[in-house]
């Protein structure tokens, strides 16, 4: 009688934790990034009777008689499939599509979260609600460095901050040269290019068709005070009869270089000099008008970081006042083997534990990776119509266990009322 007892105290206990497990379900059903819990139930050992007998002189085996003393909690499982994704519009938003946490670092810990709700503090730097900063990788010059755990470092989108000059190195040329023109004809088409310092020069080159119709010299000429030093002066660019170039004219280094005059108001006095390589593979002659032009060049005056924008990868590309585009960071994952595993430590946020593995660090969308979706963030995995459900079977599994327990009181008192 006391073992009923006992039991339906177990019940009573093991189902009141079942329901504070429902109750913070339902209480984060609109949590970022929650995962929901889930108990399992096991039974508590048994007490036996008598043990189990083999056949024995023609009487048959009996079983083992065994009484079990009630229910135990097998375990509080963190459910880890994924939500839903929801727009924000919020450029520093991040969702994960698949395995993987985003990996935050606050107060000398290393923390890891599925909340992608992140936003810039007063100097840039990426981090969560409660101030902890995102992990990543930051670029040099547009090149990120090795991405692996050992070059992890906080992740600073630096809005507003300047980026130096960078001077031209190369302008390619594309269109067409009219096959149809007379000896003699050219062709002039103008480029900016920049120095040292992110100042402005116009370089102007002239295609003027020779004797040989399926030959154009070239000549270069720049603004007053600059010298130019072209390397192929003199050399034609050769056609074939197809209308493109041909294999020797692919392999010329067509090259300038751009130097102050020694003249006082040169306007490369006190800059670099500039060294220009030309691409003329895509120019092509044709029947038709001369169209030739400069269609891709490098180098920048200085600019300002103004907006920026988040890929798949979690690479933040930033576009700049003058026009340059160009890689900040890359922001890293971490995956585990056994995502379960990892130990919640409240905010949204977990901690490696024993049972979780050992963590996999690297850019999204790699080695079983999600992908990033930006400006988006994943929703809470609860489902209402579960939990209710689970919220009603608890309650009736803790309605039932209380009977065990007024049941066998009513017991004892009979067997006590058996004196009077």
């Amino acid at each position: 009688m006391m073992r009923s007892l006992f039991a339906g105290v177990s019940g009573l206990r093991n189902h009141q934790v079942k329901m504070d497990v429902v109750a913070n379900n339902i209480s984060n059903v609109n949590t970022t990034g929650f995962k929901a819990g889930r108990v399992t139930f096991s039974e508590m050992f048994s007490q036996s009777l008598a043990g189990a007998s083999a056949p024995e002189d023609g009487r048959g085996g009996t079983n083992p008689m065994q009484v079990g003393l009630g229910s135990d909690i097998a375990g509080i499982d963190t459910l880890q499939n994924q939500g839903s994704l929801q727009t924000t519009g919020n450029d520093t938003d991040m969702a994960i599509e698949g395995e993987g946490f985003f990996i935050l670092s606050g107060g000398g810990q290393e923390v890891y979260s599925r909340s992608g709700a992140f936003r810039p503090d007063a100097e840039g730097y990426l981090v969560d609600a409660g101030g902890r900063v995102v992990q990543g990788w930051m670029a040099s010059s547009g090149e990120l460095p090795i991405t692996d755990s050992t070059s992890l470092e906080n992740v600073r989108i630096p809005v507003g901050e300047t980026v130096g000059a960078q001077a031209t190195t190369r302008v390619a040329y594309s269109n067409n040269l009219n096959s149809d023109a007379a000896e003699g004809d050219s062709w002039s088409t103008p480029v900016e290019v920049f120095d040292s310092k992110g100042s402005r020069h116009t370089v102007t080159l002239t295609f003027t068709r020779t004797a040989d119709p399926n030959q154009w010299e070239c000549t270069i000429a720049a603004e007053e005070g600059i010298d130019v030093d072209f390397g192929q002066d003199g050399t034609p660019l050769v056609f074939d009869n197809l209308g493109f170039p041909t294999e020797d004219t692919l392999d010329v280094d067509w090259s300038i270089a751009l130097s102050d005059d020694g003249s006082e108001d040169s306007p490369l006095a006190g800059a670099d000099d500039i060294q220009v390589s030309l691409d003329f593979s895509s120019i092509t002659q044709f029947s038709g008008s001369s169209t030739v032009s400069a269609t891709e060049r490098n180098g920048a005056p200085m600019g300002s970081l103004e907006s920026y924008m988040v890929d798949p990868t979690g690479v933040v590309t930033g576009v700049y006042s003058n026009g340059r585009v160009q890689t900040i960071a890359q922001v890293g994952m971490a995956a585990f083997a056994n995502p379960g595993g990892l130990t919640k430590a409240g905010d949204s946020v977990f901690l490696e534990s024993n049972n979780s593995g050992i963590r996999q660090v690297g850019p999204a969308g790699t080695a079983g990776r999600g992908s990033i979706a930006p400006g988006s963030v994943e929703m809470s995995n609860v489902d209402l119509s579960a939990e209710f459900t689970e919220m009603i079977t608890t309650q009736r599994g803790f309605q039932a266990n209380s009977r065990i327990v007024t049941t066998s009181d009513e017991m004892l008192q009979e067997l006590v009322n058996l004196k009077r």
